[in-house]
């Protein structure tokens, strides 16, 4: 489990990002792979939620995890809902409920305000991040009274800019919502690459957001034990693991 150099030392913050090791689960998902959507035994999926709640120190029942559609979608989480909910985003600010996130190489991004006791977990891939999803997760927060100067951001681990090979029209849609962009990426042998969490990190500064850390950890590369679709597909494996990031006020 890695944790936020800027979220471990707050006593009301239980939170970690977990890789692939630890777990129950077998073959191409060893071992902690925690995605009830992919293909694996549900009973060996189970059981590493269930340790990964034990970590955390929150129960299994109230550990909230979406099903992620690459959305800007958000969520005011007052009490745990009844059926799992579709979009990308949670906020609240009640004790022993669980935010998740479930990630493949996307980002996984918490945000905490000091003053007001709000959480926010944030699944961002490009789509979601185009999308304005960080945007839109702080505007939430800001409706319920948080000041943009009192928020903590951690970018949890994902796939890093020299792994993350993209094709031109991918480039020439950021470029074209504004050629700023074009500092997200890199040019090598007539290659293009995109920074995921660089361009994150811009959105939150945008919003005002200047107390930010990024979890420095390509989930792409092997030695990192991470879960990978990037990955997978290069090694023609048709599913994946996933690696689950959760944050909860004790």
């Amino acid at each position: 489990m890695i944790q936020s150099k800027l979220l471990k030392n707050i006593k009301n913050i239980s939170h970690g990002f977990f890789n692939n090791q630890g777990g129950y689960s077998k073959g191409i998902y060893k071992s902690l792979n925690c995605g009830l959507g992919s293909k694996d035994k549900k009973t060996n999926v189970k059981k590493n939620i269930k340790k990964v709640c034990k970590k955390i120190g929150c129960s299994v029942n109230n550990l909230i995890l979406l099903r992620q559609i690459h959305s800007n979608k958000v969520y005011i989480i007052n009490k745990n809902p009844k059926k799992k909910l579709i979009g990308d985003s949670l906020i609240t600010n009640k004790k022993k409920i669980a935010l998740g996130i479930l990630t493949a190489d996307c980002a996984p991004v918490f945000i905490y305000d000091t003053e007001n006791k709000f959480i926010s977990a944030v699944h961002a891939g490009w789509k979601g991040a185009y999308k304005k999803i960080i945007t839109k997760t702080i505007n939430n927060l800001k409706n319920k009274g948080s000041k943009t100067k009192k928020l903590i951001a951690v970018v949890g681990p994902c796939i890093s800019k020299r792994s993350y090979e993209v094709r031109n029209d991918f480039f020439k849609r950021f470029l074209r919502r504004s050629e700023k962009n074009k500092r997200f990426f890199l040019a090598k042998n007539k290659k293009k690459f995109f920074s995921l969490n660089g361009y994150i990190v811009k959105e939150l500064m945008k919003n005002g957001v200047k107390n930010i850390e990024i979890i420095k950890k390509d989930t792409y590369l092997n030695k990192n034990n991470f879960f990978s679709a990037r990955r997978s597909l290069k090694n023609k494996i048709n599913d994946y693991g996933r690696n689950i990031s959760i944050i909860m006020i004790k």
